[in-house]
């Protein structure tokens, strides 16, 4: 290798030294802070192809897509002084990478740690003032929503960052809170059971006696209609029997003993002790002598 050729490898060296040193890339998913010996010249800096003062500039570059950070399980009191465990997860993004700087110097773990705290103060203020029941029904979406917009303002100021989603993944009851609340659960599932039994023996009792009210209605009725119709048959029957005997006062007595003679051996097992010559033989004794 002779002289020249070293001479271009040196100076082509150099040039890419002072490239590398000098120019730098910002893409659209980064956020960056220019350096001048420790301190910020420039801040929020557009992507593309910049450059600096080597070894006097230095630029440090962060992740400015959203971030999910999983917070440790706290456990935080209700209003009825119940605990509760709580895991959560907060959604979030750098909104000033100068203050996210100056608050963290860079630091995702420290950031988060930040966020955390802010978080865990307004949960527990939050859950404190709902009741065991408000914090695991629907109204935790409002809840969240509320510490979401909370969180926001304040780590927007302190820390550079947005909060665009503040959520809980679960919520535990400790093992003997689990105990007293399935106890009372039961408890009050038992109770409105026996009310809804107690209301249906009452609604049924109150159907039983109306139906045996309206059947003794309805056989009054009938007894008084079939007592009606008995009685307008009887007269008939009496109508009828007083106009045969008007007609025919002989004939009509002649049919009432015929009658009384059906009646009197309809069964084979009666027995009537009376004289032949008495009045109940008297058309039977007729019949008889007419036969001769």
């Amino acid at each position: 290798m002779n002289h020249n050729t070293l001479s271009r490898l040196i100076s082509i060296s150099g040039i890419v030294f002072m490239a590398y040193s000098t120019l730098f890339v910002i893409s659209v998913r980064e956020k960056a802070v220019h350096l001048r010996f420790g301190q910020i010249v420039r801040e929020n800096i557009e992507p593309g192809l910049r450059w600096k003062v080597p070894f006097v500039d230095s630029v440090r570059v962060f992740d400015g897509r959203l971030q999910t950070f999983d917070v440790p399980s706290e456990r935080y009191l209700t209003l009825e002084k119940k605990a509760v465990i709580v895991d959560s997860y907060i959604k979030w993004k750098i909104s000033d990478v100068y203050v996210f700087y100056k608050s963290t110097a860079g630091d995702l773990i420290r950031a988060n740690t930040l966020l955390a705290q802010r978080a865990e103060s307004r949960m527990r203020n939050k859950f404190g003032g709902l009741t065991l029941t408000e914090v695991v029904s629907g109204q935790r979406d409002e809840l969240m929503d509320d510490i979401t917009s909370s969180l926001d303002e304040v780590a927007r100021t302190e820390l550079g960052v947005s909060i665009v989603d503040v959520r809980v993944k679960r919520i535990d009851l400790p093992p003997q809170v689990s105990d007293s609340v399935f106890e009372r659960m039961s408890s009050e599932r038992e109770k409105e059971a026996q009310e809804y039994r107690s209301k249906g023996k009452e609604a049924a009792e109150i159907i039983m006696a109306s139906a045996d009210r309206e059947k003794r209605v309805l056989l009054a009725n009938a007894y008084k209609k079939a007592e009606i119709i008995r009685g307008e048959g009887d007269a008939k029957a009496s109508e009828i029997y007083a106009s045969a005997y008007l007609q025919d006062s002989e004939f009509y007595a002649f049919s009432r003993s015929i009658q009384a003679y059906k009646s009197a051996f309809n069964d084979s097992s009666n027995m009537l002790l009376l004289e032949p010559d008495g009045d109940f033989f008297k058309y039977f004794n007729s019949m008889k002598g007419s036969k001769k």
